[in-house]
């Protein structure tokens, strides 16, 4: 597992040098918030793990979201959200913290990640991903996760990535877990290029 100052210097300078021109940026987050709306209401409690600089809070701010926190281990990424939100970024809570070291200090009714699980390329850091996650929800919350599937890139921000199919993610969940939707779905970079993403929703049931 990288050192977290490591983790922290890379995802820094990463987002110190713009956001916009980032593989992962999206001027909407169009799949999250349509995952987010099929499985939740506007009153849920949600965690946006590894938000960043994400305009996902923006979209559940406009669809009448409240209850809202962003966790990532970039203050300078969050920092780009709070600008562009302003006086509405008091509305949300922001937590900069390692999602492998991190334990919650209340529960939340629906989880979402998008692109940070695929950046944990060891059983380690998926095991301690998946308890924090646990650690993070009660039985009934969801799970919304968006991470790249078999065919997408080798590579992203300049570091090494694993891929899931629906049966990998599946096992990462684990029997506390029970699957209502999976679909593979591509996003557009800002350079033009796809990327395949698989996206799952699931139901915590113990």
């Amino acid at each position: 597992m990288a050192s977290e100052d490591t983790t922290v210097g890379h995802w820094d300078a990463t987002y110190s040098a713009g956001d916009t021109n980032r593989s992962w940026y999206q001027p909407h987050a169009q799949a999250s918030v349509e995952a987010i709306q099929a499985v939740g209401t506007v009153s849920d409690t949600v965690i946006d793990v590894g938000g960043g600089a994400s305009t996902l809070v923006d979209d559940l701010l406009d669809a009448g979201y409240r209850e809202l926190t962003v966790l990532d281990v970039s203050n300078e990424g969050m920092q780009i959200a709070r600008d562009r939100l302003g006086q509405r970024s008091d509305h949300v809570r922001w937590l900069v913290e390692d999602i492998t070291t991190w334990r919650a200090d209340q529960v939340f009714d629906l989880w979402h990640d998008r692109a940070v699980l695929h950046f944990l390329t060891t059983a380690l850091q998926q095991s301690a991903y998946r308890e924090a996650m646990l650690q993070a929800t009660h039985p009934g919350s969801t799970v919304v996760i968006g991470v790249f599937g078999p065919n997408g890139p080798p590579q992203c921000s300049g570091l090494d990535v694993v891929h899931f199919d629906e049966t990998k993610i599946k096992q990462l969940l684990g029997p506390d877990f029970a699957i209502i939707s999976q679909e593979r779905r591509e996003h557009t970079t800002p350079s033009g290029n796809a990327q395949e993403f698989l996206w799952t929703s699931a139901t915590r049931i113990r």
